[in-house]
């Protein structure tokens, strides 16, 4: 691979920024990238959704799209690897190219692997590596072992986008229709998906799935590519050798100079060695050593005193020698702070505290008799706040205390387990209505009656039937039996006298409150409405 010619900025990087690096990557190619995808899934949605209109089979035609994503990722990924070093790749060319690149360790991804969620790390191993069957297990093993959780979190991500764009598109829809027809819009709409949706409804569900697909996708392969290039970054070290291959090409220009002024400057290297007054005196010496070993092992160890040749003088020669750098070398190593290292330490302390002292001290130079006194002051504070320590121990005896002997009472609450006095709920009494089949002349009589005998809800029923009656009358409308309160009001509003309206939702409104609620009106409430009735509505009396 020719990392030397990359054109991006290859680094280690964290999986996040790598996929980023794979989404500005996708964005820099975008003809290429969203170009090729298009021209590579459109005749197949065309294709496929012709079938299952013929067919009427949209949910298959769903299907076969998504299972050949992999395939219109191919197209993307050929743009995105020689993007990568600078090469612009149109959409039809990286269709063309399709024939005879990366056929040979694909097909699995539309088989047996199309569920792996690694597929956007691992489908640049099978298509730009070019390795062998028996190798390509291994790399994509070794290549997903630091990025594997971030291409499933990848995976996840894209689909929930695709998922938001789809049901935003179709909510959309619902933007365009009025507010007071919104509800029946909505039951409409179910009403026609949950029984049988026509076959334009699917064809469009799919194209929103087709484009959506088509929008996240590139985004998809150029994120994997850019965890691919990471991993392989951060596997083979490709940042330091493009930072060593730099250099190299720096140096190569000088580097004749360098072996020119290095060939010159060994001659001129100093050359240290130990002068001697009498060379072949020490040659001598060697060549006596070597013939009397022996003898010289057993001698004493040689001494200033017993070897004229071991004193400073043979040493170190008799010229006096200025040391006066040296003492100066040595000053400036002892005024090194790493010799002796200090440091400064600071420390917060209350203004209070720094005050109080001060002003001890003021006191304690002022007089010294008021140190007694002071003494005195505090020793009465210290048992001051005895006394209080003790009062409160003992008033927290005394609670317990209490709460001891009154323990009976509140431990068997505190459990849960006290005997608590159940309200006993009231007594719902069920009358029968019973109404006459048919309705007498003198209906604000009748009722007027049932009431004086202990019957309030026969009464109201007797008022609110008849009222009925008259709204049937009035409006000709055929109400259907069982019709309950609220079909009746729906009724009364094609009554033309406002009053009439009014009237029937007080009967409907006083029998609603009695039947359901249990709030039956006074003696005088219902004599009015009866009144009321009688009149508006023309009852005999």
């Amino acid at each position: 691979m020719r990392i030397d010619h990359l054109d991006v900025v290859l680094r280690a990087r964290s999986s996040w920024e790598a996929m980023e690096l794979g989404s500005a990557l996708a964005r820099r190619h975008a003809r290429g990238v969203w170009g090729s995808w298009l021209l590579a899934s459109a005749p197949l949605f065309v294709l496929f959704n012709a079938l299952a209109w013929w067919l009427d089979a949209f949910g298959w035609a769903w299907l076969a799209m998504w299972w050949c994503k992999p395939l219109f990722e191919r197209a993307p990924l050929y743009v995105l690897s020689r993007g990568i070093f600078g090469e612009r790749v149109g959409p039809r060319a990286a269709l063309r190219a399709q024939r005879q690149w990366g056929g040979s360790g694909f097909w699995g991804y539309l088989g047996w692997r199309r569920f792996s969620g690694l597929r956007s790390l691992c489908l640049p191993v099978n298509l730009l590596e070019g390795n062998a069957p028996a190798q390509r297990g291994p790399r994509r093993r070794a290549v997903a072992a630091g990025a594997a959780g971030s291409a499933l979190v990848l995976a996840v991500i894209c689909l929930a986008f695709e998922l938001v764009l789809v049901t935003g598109a179709i909510a959309t829809l619902f933007i365009f229709i009025p507010l007071e027809l919104l509800p029946e819009s909505w039951r409409a709409a179910w009403a026609m998906v949950s029984v049988e949706a026509p076959a334009w409804a699917k064809l469009g569900v799919n194209l929103l799935c087709w484009l959506a697909a088509a929008l996240i996708g590139p985004f998809y392969v150029g994120a994997g590519f850019g965890l691919y290039l990471n991993r392989r970054t951060q596997m083979e070290a490709w940042d330091v050798e493009i930072a060593l291959r730099r250099l190299r090409e720096r140096l190569l220009p000088i580097a004749s100079s360098l072996v020119l002024l290095l060939c010159l400057a060994l001659p001129l290297a100093p050359v240290h060695a130990q002068d001697a007054d009498t060379p072949d005196a020490g040659q001598t010496t060697a060549a006596n050593t070597d013939e009397d070993e022996d003898a010289e092992e057993a001698e004493e160890a040689a001494t200033a005193e017993n070897d004229p040749a071991n004193t400073p003088a043979m040493i170190f020669g008799g010229k006096p020698v200025d040391t006066a750098g040296f003492r100066q070398a040595v000053k400036r190593a002892y005024e090194d702070p790493l010799q002796r290292p200090t440091r400064q330490i600071s420390r917060w302390k209350p203004i209070e505290d720094a005050a109080e002292k001060k002003k001890d001290k003021k006191e304690l130079q002022k007089d010294d008799s008021s140190n007694a006194d002071r003494k005195a002051r505090k020793s009465g504070q210290l048992w001051l706040a005895r006394l209080a320590e003790w009062g409160l121990w003992g008033l927290l005896g005394v609670l317990l205390l209490v709460l001891l002997l009154t323990a009976r009472l509140w431990l068997p609450w505190l459990r849960g387990s006290g005997r608590r006095t159940q309200k006993q709920p009231p007594q719902i009494t069920e009358e029968q209505v019973e109404l006459p089949v048919v309705l007498p002349p003198d209906v604000a009589t009748q009722a007027g009656l049932l009431w004086d005998q202990g019957r309030p809800r026969q009464a109201l029923a007797l008022l609110y039937r008849a009222s009925v009656r008259t709204l049937v009358e009035r409006t000709g409308i055929a109400l259907p039996p069982g019709a309950t309160e609220a079909q009746c009001l729906r009724a009364s509003r094609r009554m033309t006298d406002s009053t009439d309206r009014e009237v029937f939702a007080r009967i409907v409104r006083m029998w609603q409150y009695a039947a359901y609620g249990g709030r039956l009106p006074s003696r005088s409430d219902f004599d009015a409405l009866a009144d009321t009735l009688r009149q508006q509505y023309g009852w005999q009396a």
